[in-house]
């Protein structure tokens, strides 16, 4: 049954997707490692660890776009299942730190030695482990996605009224991660890591592998997304999205329908949090702010909801205008983001994707249409009879 499934979603565009994925996943690496310094083709050092955060955020995209586009969920707390997901990887990044810290303690970080902890909090036992790390990466957002969807969608809270809650949720975390006495490492956060399973972070192979890595969580993740909404559980997501009641009075249970993708959705979206602190080198509760999430709606919408491959262009896109334009005009980057999403509401309600199939779906008609019409003014050959 899942192989069928699996092998429904491998059509053209998910081939190609993935393929392209592959391909960056292989090319990037090599020519940063293989090619000379100097080299036109060469990716700079610096440049890797920058197309790996592009490409977690194009990972909590897509995560976003399973319950916004295809199940008509609007979450504005996202961000929160990233930053979990992330502070799952930080504490085991934190743990491979030993005795190199600032105060060289073996067990303890060096913020907990500086607040006078005396020992190490039972929540941060198993961490020194990357596989109980690994799990915590996937259980944590997935068991908050899940509770907060049991009450919420059993509650029957849809709409701007589920997009308040979210936003609290995350809000709530984020003042939460703030205090010193929580054990995450108050406003600072958890930084300075030294290595990931035994390699160093700040060499080039790390950093190519940590690339590679995303590229293909971000190719897998789209296989399975694109398994989920081309199966029959998608066409009811997507009944769900359009006509919940019709959905629910034809006996579905739309309830379990949307705690469903709610959760998958929170297990993507913790897995680029994982991915991402690494290559940045840092996770704070800066990553629980509203306006994180509000940020990934909008890569979303630009690329084209509903549409799988429009959250990934969305998401690439505006993180890699946001680095040029906070490099060149930094106190006008809110304006230019919000400009930006208000000029792609008004003329592209589809997204640029979405706006690419509409258009080339007008042209291929026009094209049928002007060869039936061709074909209709021919004059018919006589017949021999004649």
């Amino acid at each position: 049954m899942i192989t069928r499934t699996l092998l429904r979603a491998f059509d053209g565009k998910t081939s190609l997707v993935v393929a392209i994925l592959i391909t960056i996943a292989i090319a990037v690496p090599a020519s940063n490692l293989y090619l000379p310094v100097g080299h036109p083709l060469r990716v700079p050092n610096h440049f890797v660890p920058l197309l790996g955060k592009y490409l977690t955020y194009a990972m909590l995209a897509l995560a976003l776009d399973l319950v916004w586009g295809y199940c008509g969920i609007l979450s504005l707390g996202h961000g929160a299942f990233f930053a979990l997901g992330g502070y799952a990887m930080g504490m085991y990044l934190m743990r491979q730190i030993g005795d190199r810290g600032v105060y060289a303690n073996p067990i303890l970080p060096d913020f907990m030695v500086f607040l006078n902890y005396q020992e190490l909090p039972w929540f941060w036992y198993g961490f020194d482990m990357f596989w109980f790390a690994a799990i915590m990466v996937v259980l944590v957002p997935g068991l908050l996605a899940f509770v907060f969807g049991w009450f919420a969608f059993r509650s029957r809270v849809t709409g701007v009224y589920l997009s308040i809650i979210t936003q609290a949720m995350t809000y709530a975390l984020l003042l939460a991660f703030f205090r010193n006495d929580m054990g995450f490492g108050g406003n600072n956060g958890l930084t300075d890591f030294k290595d990931i399973l035994g390699a160093p972070l700040q060499a080039g192979s790390t950093r190519a592998a940590l690339f590679a890595a995303s590229a293909i969580a971000l190719a897998l993740s789209f296989i399975v997304c694109s398994a989920i909404v081309r199966s029959k559980l998608g066409k009811v997501l997507v009944a769900v999205r359009d006509a919940e009641s019709r959905t629910r009075f034809l006996g579905y249970r739309v309830d379990n329908y949307k705690l469903f993708a709610f959760t998958a959705s929170a297990v993507i979206a913790g897995i680029a949090g994982a991915l991402y602190v690494p290559q940045v080198g840092i996770i704070n509760p800066g990553e629980f702010a509203p306006a994180n999430s509000i940020e990934i709606v909008i890569w979303t919408a630009v690329g084209g909801r509903g549409t799988l491959v429009g959250p990934i262009v969305g998401a690439v896109l505006v993180n890699a205008g946001k680095s040029w334009f906070t490099g060149v005009f930094p106190e006008f980057w809110l304006f230019a983001l919000g400009g930006l999403f208000v000029a792609v509401t008004l003329f592209l309600p589809k997204g640029i994707v979405g706006a690419l199939a509409q258009g080339w779906t007008a042209l291929k008609a026009r094209r049928v249409s002007a060869r039936a019409e061709d074909g209709s003014d021919a004059a018919p050959e006589p017949s021999p009879a004649e």
